[in-house]
């Protein structure tokens, strides 16, 4: 948590234009001097019953909160307001896009790892094609797939790795602070997914490059978003994909 909290406090006040829980991601849409932006992250939900309290009190009121306001939910016991409160930290972040590279997250990956071994927290769709493209490749993931290992073996697996990429959804899920600090001093590391915000906070915790998402069309991304659409759909819709190098 310790990361978070000091992502919070590089953001500056912007007025909230509006918050989108779909599906599979999370939208919140901010303006500050009289630019917009959007942010986006994974939407995590918490299985619940009809007869219990609801679950996302602020529901239908989270304009009426400021994006700090909203960013501080990545603090919160509730996964999809910690949803909320990325999506909202993404949007409020304030980078140099001077210092973005539009290359492919694998193809620094394919670049790191040749001859090495590569540890990946996410299965990404790209996992089956770079596997054969580096020395040794191991996917840790909360629901392994054949192959794949789960959580429990990142504190063997992470240790011996040369290049680790680790998801930003590790933010979300509380995650992402222990498996930093698994990974070997020399190791390069990136973390990667719409969810991973674009700050070079992260350098300052061992991070090497960070592979994320930046909103070009806001309109269209949410309406995606609001009607259940993946990534690949909500890429589509326009996202860009970039990496932040250290």
């Amino acid at each position: 948590m310790k990361i978070l909290t000091d992502l919070l406090e590089t953001i500056q006040p912007s007025e909230v234009l509006s918050v989108c829980i779909g599906l599979n991601w999370t939208a919140v849409e901010v303006t500050r001097d009289g630019v917009e932006k959007c942010g986006i992250a994974s939407t995590l939900i918490q299985s619940h019953k009809h007869s219990e309290e609801p679950r996302i009190e602020p529901a239908g009121n989270f304009e009426d909160f400021s994006n700090i306001e909203l960013a501080q939910f990545s603090l919160s016991d509730n996964p999809t307001l910690r949803s909320v409160g990325i999506a909202a930290l993404n949007a409020s972040i304030t980078s140099d896009v001077q210092k973005f590279s539009e290359s492919n997250a694998a193809e620094v990956l394919a670049e790191r790892g040749k001859d090495k071994k590569i540890v990946i927290i996410g299965r990404f769709p790209f996992v089956d094609r770079l596997r054969a493209q580096v020395g040794e490749l191991a996917v840790i993931d909360q629901d392994p797939m054949p192959g794949d290992y789960p959580p429990d073996t990142a504190v063997e697996i992470i240790p011996q790795a040369d290049v680790v990429a680790i998801t930003g959804m590790a933010l979300i899920n509380n995650t992402f602070d222990n498996l930093l600090g698994l990974c070997p001093a020399e190791a390069f590391v990136m973390v990667l997914g719409p969810s991973a915000p674009l700050s070079t906070v992260l350098f300052d915790y061992g991070v090497d490059v960070i592979s994320g998402a930046m909103v070009e069309n806001i309109q269209a991304v949410i309406r995606v978003i609001s009607q259940g659409g993946n990534f690949r759909q909500v890429h589509r819709a326009g996202v860009k994909l970039v990496n932040m190098f250290k």
